[in-house]
């Protein structure tokens, strides 16, 4: 290549006649580029470079100055050939830089995003969705204890849309124990559990929302709670014996989450028995009468209502004194 930008400059200076010019081009031509690395005696005319054209003007000078780069492949195996007549360019990114980069191209293997649970798990956010069957439990309790072991002291948001240990036809879907163990893994956490009831919390599921932490159960305004009594599973075929025996079972459930209940919504036992005994549904308003809930999430007005300082606040920042009394 080299040769053949050296050579030509003289190829069309001095054409005699239309047939002599073209076989002397092709004649020039050959020479030019069969030999490449030798160098030719013969100087062949080539028209004048544009001088206003920088493209051309510096490919010449560089062929005129230093042929050998257009045509020895560089010794650094790095850069490609040709590229030091310009400006050398920078090129995209190292390979480590490549393989450091944290979002998804071609140049990283594509691997399936996290599945949603373990995204709401990043927010710190537990989600009970379903009855509470044992492969429910074991999820919400495994997420509890990561959650804690990760941050002790950073919150736990669970929010609750579950029939409890039933099904919304009453069917009994898991045992009563499901319940009473996310509420003991609720009562060992180091952190605070910040509970939020959304669509439905009956049964069991009412009970983890009364045991979040104190002034921070929230339920949306169109959420149901409920509480019922604990039912036994189908007997079918069962001996009368075993019968009663799960039917003292049953009983036994019923009255530690009459306890329960009585102890997070600062009721008293009878009162919470009595009304137990039949299903007892409560809206957003008398789930917070009753002591399930504290607050009720509305468009961010529990936000605007904690901004408001205190009446001994106001009084303070208005410059009144309050006297003291007798």
């Amino acid at each position: 290549m080299a040769a053949c930008l050296r050579v030509l400059p003289a190829a069309f200076s001095t054409p005699s006649s239309a047939s002599n010019s073209s076989s002397l081009r092709r004649r020039s031509f050959k020479i030019g580029c069969s030999a490449t690395g030798s160098k030719n005696s013969a100087r062949i005319p080539m028209p004048p470079i544009n001088p206003n054209d920088p493209f051309l003007a510096k490919l010449a000078s560089a062929a005129a100055n230093s042929p050998e780069p257009l045509h020895a492949r560089p010794s650094n195996s790095d850069s490609p050939p040709y590229l030091d007549l310009f400006d050398s360019p920078k090129l995209m990114a190292t390979p480590a830089q490549v393989e450091r980069s944290v979002s998804y191209n071609e140049h990283r293997p594509r691997k399936p995003p996290p599945d949603l649970p373990s995204l709401l798990l990043h927010g710190r956010i537990v989600y009970i969705g379903m009855p509470l069957v044992p492969a429910v439990t074991e999820l919400v309790v495994a997420e509890l204890m990561y959650l804690q072991w990760v941050d002790p002291k950073e919150p736990i948001y669970m929010y609750i849309n579950s029939t409890g240990t039933t099904r919304d036809d009453g069917e009994t879907v898991g045992m009563e124990t499901e319940g009473f163990a996310i509420y003991d893994s609720m009562m060992q956490m180091k952190n605070e559990i910040h509970t939020v009831a959304v669509g439905a919390a009956i049964g069991q599921a009412c009970l983890l929302l009364a045991a979040g932490t104190k002034g921070r159960r929230f339920m949306m305004p169109h959420a149901k709670a409920m509480i019922q009594q604990p039912k036994v599973p189908s007997s079918g075929l069962m001996p009368a014996s075993d019968v009663l025996i799960r039917a003292k079972e049953a009983i036994s459930n019923r009255d530690t989450l009459v306890e329960l209940l009585a102890k997070h919504t600062e009721n008293s036992v009878e009162t919470v028995a009595n009304v137990m005994k039949r299903p007892f549904y409560m809206d957003a308003k008398r789930a917070k009468e009753f002591g399930v809930i504290d607050k009720i999430l509305w468009r961010g007005q529990e936000k605007i209502m904690s901004d408001i300082l205190p009446p001994e606040e106001w009084d303070k920042l208005a410059g009144i004194k309050i006297p003291d009394p007798f």
